[in-house]
């Protein structure tokens, strides 16, 4: 008797805890604290989450730089570029899932730094010769130091694409110094309009269109400016592909809002440099 009354006046002392102040009250959208990916995995839907409207508005503002510089000169041109590739490096890191990676984000940047100096210094007449060359001495650098590398083999080889990837990424945005100015500011303006094309709130077939559409009108306009005239249409539409592909990299597997705010924002302009580069070369 003695423990079943000792077992009951402790029931009767036990009071429920209060609901604690970091919980909110029950709603009918689900909980506001947890993440896009997060409520798109709990519910079913798509991994691909486009990057939105801030990011496209950066990348618009990147682009404009990118154009500005190149009608500015070679050098000046150089500033937004070293920041695109700054960009491109960090973000492919993280888009795979790999983070922290200092010396894999360096070793890309630098790769993209090594092919803008081999560039200036052989001149836009030899830049297919400077970009494959350096992403050559770029990839086995990384192979050698990959081989140096204690991890497991799978950590290993993952590493070793991953910053591979990045390194031919950044290198490949040289693309936009070895371009003429002209091409530069055609494909600059013409990516900046496709991506805030294609934030807007539409449906993703007519939002594609809407985005390259505007991206060959704004082809047109800047070809106006400059000596490429109406034939800049083809390389805008060109340019605003390439950047929606580069967007659509950029969605992939429920990315954070770090990956929205780096690869999100460079990819466009990374994916759209062999578009302004070629295209510009044929048309001028």
């Amino acid at each position: 008797p003695t423990v079943v009354g000792a077992l009951y006046s402790a029931e009767a002392a036990y009071e429920p805890p209060a609901a604690s102040a970091e919980y909110s009250a029950p709603t009918t959208v689900g909980n506001a604290r947890i993440t896009d990916a997060q409520r798109a995995r709990a519910e079913g839907r798509s991994p691909i989450i486009p990057p939105g409207m801030q990011p496209a508005g950066l990348t618009a503002a990147l682009g404009l730089l990118l154009a500005g510089g190149a009608a500015a000169g070679q050098y000046a041109l150089l500033v937004p570029l070293i920041l695109l590739q700054a960009l491109t490096a960090a973000g492919w890191f993280r888009l795979n899932g790999m983070w922290p990676a200092r010396q894999g984000i360096a070793l890309a940047f630098a790769g993209g730094l090594a092919a803008d100096v081999v560039l200036l210094a052989v001149g836009r007449e030899n830049a297919p010769a400077a970009i494959i060359g350096t992403l050559g001495v770029w990839v086995l650098l990384t192979l050698v130091l990959q081989l140096r590398s204690r991890a497991g083999a799978d950590e290993r080889m993952q590493g070793l694409m991953a910053t591979v990837a990045s390194a031919a990424l950044a290198i490949l945005a040289t693309g936009h110094l070895a371009a003429t100015a002209d091409a530069v500011v055609v494909g600059g303006i013409a990516v900046a309009v496709a991506v805030l094309a294609r934030a807007l709130p539409l449906p993703g077939a007519a939002s594609a269109v809407l985005a390259l559409l505007a991206a060959t009108v704004a082809g047109i306009v800047a070809g106006g400016l400059t000596d490429i005239g109406a034939e800049g249409a083809l390389l805008g539409l060109a340019a605003g592909g390439c950047a929606l592909v580069g967007l659509r990299v950029a969605s992939y597997d429920y990315p954070s809002r770090f990956v929205h705010m780096t690869a999100g924002v460079a990819l466009p302009l990374t994916a759209a440099a062999p578009a302004v580069y070629l295209i510009g070369r044929a048309l001028v």
